[in-house]
């Protein structure tokens, strides 16, 4: 079963499409070291690092999150995924560096299936608040 039909499976309603496009953007970047990479690539190093670090995170906006993985990319995720581009972003933007900080305990990613099962869950949670 792929990380979106974990994910679909585990939240269904409204946000079945914003975590099946976060599990997508995640699988498409390699993994949560490649999406983190391509944000420190794409000139938010410092937001990385805060998200990573112990201290508190810095925020991301939607617009960031546009800048860092191209209009085409959001555009294709969103419409995947029966979402609008700006949804979709602000999603990202809303709930990434929360994700991020609890998938880095330590500063570190943990590895394996360890970070599969602890992003499920920290998922999960997210999405159920709404």
């Amino acid at each position: 079963m792929s990380l979106f039909d974990q994910l679909g499976s585990l939240l269904g309603g409204d946000n079945a499409g914003l975590s099946g496009a976060v599990a997508e953007l995640v699988q498409q970047q390699g993994g949560l070291p490649g999406l983190l990479e391509k944000f420190s690539n794409g000139g938010m190093s410092e937001l990385v690092s805060s998200w990573v670090g112990s201290g508190g995170n810095l925020p991301v906006s939607a617009e960031q999150i546009q800048q860092v993985l191209g209009n085409e990319q959001v555009t294709a995720l969103a419409e995947k995924f029966g979402l609008d581009p700006q949804q979709l972003s602000q999603g990202l933007a809303d709930y990434l560096p929360q994700a991020v900080d609890k998938l880095t305990p330590d500063g570190q990613l943990p590895q394996g299936g360890e970070l599969l099962t602890q992003g499920l869950g920290l998922l999960q949670g997210f999405f159920d608040k709404s």
